[in-house]
């Protein structure tokens, strides 16, 4: 008997976890919040290793990133291919969404599985506003991913060339 209670609770939760995974997706912060009430971890992951905030991120939802945030998000939780959110809004170019992150504690220059920071990732879509935005908080230019490439040979190489203008400016320290 007590298997099959135990069968039933563990069948629930599931369905909870998929309920906060798909309000996470689709930016629904009331859902998200009564899942979290009722007992489904801030930190949960889809079935494919995607953390809620970096669903949240990913898909844009700023409201929803402030409430797992305070919920006590991990804000440099990495998904399945070892990227945290931060990475994944900086290609995006998803800047309000970026500083609520770091303003959280998301760190900086923290690379994905290859060794790309989130600067590297913005430089290679082109996305100047963010790459601007993360030199000016810090982000090493300097940081090299697992090929031995900076932002800049990556900006470079993708053609990204708003994202070489930011990155060669006068007033951003060379990278070398």
């Amino acid at each position: 008997m007590t298997g099959d209670v135990t069968a039933g609770i563990q069948v629930d939760h599931r369905q909870l976890v998929a309920l906060a995974v798909d309000a996470a997706r689709a930016g629904d912060a009331d859902t998200l919040s009564r899942a979290l009430r009722a007992g489904v971890s801030v930190n949960a992951t889809s079935p494919r290793g995607d953390g809620l905030l970096m669903l949240a991120c990913y898909y844009g939802h700023e409201a929803v990133v402030r409430v797992l945030i305070a919920g006590g998000a991990d804000v440099n939780q990495l998904d399945a291919r070892g990227q945290a959110p931060l990475a994944g809004v900086a290609f995006k170019g998803l800047v309000g969404i970026a500083a609520e992150l770091v303003k959280a504690g998301a760190a900086i220059d923290a690379p994905t599985a290859d060794g790309r920071t989130p600067l590297m990732m913005a430089a290679a879509f082109n996305r100047a506003e963010m790459v601007q935005w993360l030199v000016a908080r810090g982000a090493s230019k300097d940081a090299r991913d697992g090929t031995g490439l900076s932002a800049l040979d990556i900006a470079r190489a993708m053609g990204a060339h708003d994202a070489v203008a930011v990155l060669t400016s006068p007033g951003a320290p060379a990278a070398r």
